[in-house]
């Protein structure tokens, strides 16, 4: 599957899925997933609104890295997903030149290299930015078939469900800018 290189004409790259009520995948529960990169090799995404047991302080220290500020070794570290949780993925808006940048969109960044997390720790980095241990990732087909069988529901990539808002407010936003009323939905999924 790739690995943030090439986006292809895809489908879900750039919007936001959103993990049905019925969705028990403690991973996945009430989850807003940012599909970074769709192709029809799969896809890779990275959860929105997990946070970790541990902050940006304890990645910075891994990399030897030295925070230059109480405010930034405090910051919030997500889990991006169950594979791969030793991979760091900085989700940024565009600005700045590092050395592994993936676009996501026109207001939309990946970075996976250290030089990011580098400026980041002397307070120089992206204004808007946060890392994610780990992705969500999708073999061929595997995505479509979530979708189909109503796993989750997609909507255009919105920047402010992704910088905007506290990480426990962004399911229940993502439904809110939907128009629609999470509570009000029944649980049994059909098709039409």
């Amino acid at each position: 599957m790739p690995i943030l290189r090439g986006m292809g004409d895809s489908t879900f790259t750039n919007h936001l899925l959103i993990a049905m009520p019925t969705l028990n995948d403690p991973n996945f529960s009430q989850a807003v997933t940012l599909v970074c990169e769709h192709t029809d090799k799969g896809a890779l995404g990275i959860v929105l609104n997990k946070p970790l047991p541990m902050k940006l302080c304890d990645v910075l220290t891994q990399m030897q890295l030295e925070p230059s500020n109480d405010e930034i070794a405090a910051q919030p570290v997500l889990c991006g997903g169950p594979v791969h949780t030793d991979r760091g993925f900085v989700l940024h808006r565009p600005g700045g030149a590092w050395d592994h940048t993936h676009k996501v969109s026109e207001s939309i960044q990946v970075t996976t290299s250290r030089d990011i997390l580098a400026a980041m720790a002397r307070g120089e980095g992206p204004g808007d930015a946060f890392i994610a241990l780990g992705y969500a990732g999708w073999d061929s087909g595997q995505l479509e078939r979530e979708m189909r069988d109503n796993t989750w529901l997609s909507m255009p990539a919105d920047a402010r469900v992704i910088f905007e808002l506290p990480f426990e407010e962004r399911w229940l936003a993502a439904w809110r800018l939907l128009g629609i009323d999470v509570d009000q939905l029944s649980p049994d999924s059909g098709h039409a």
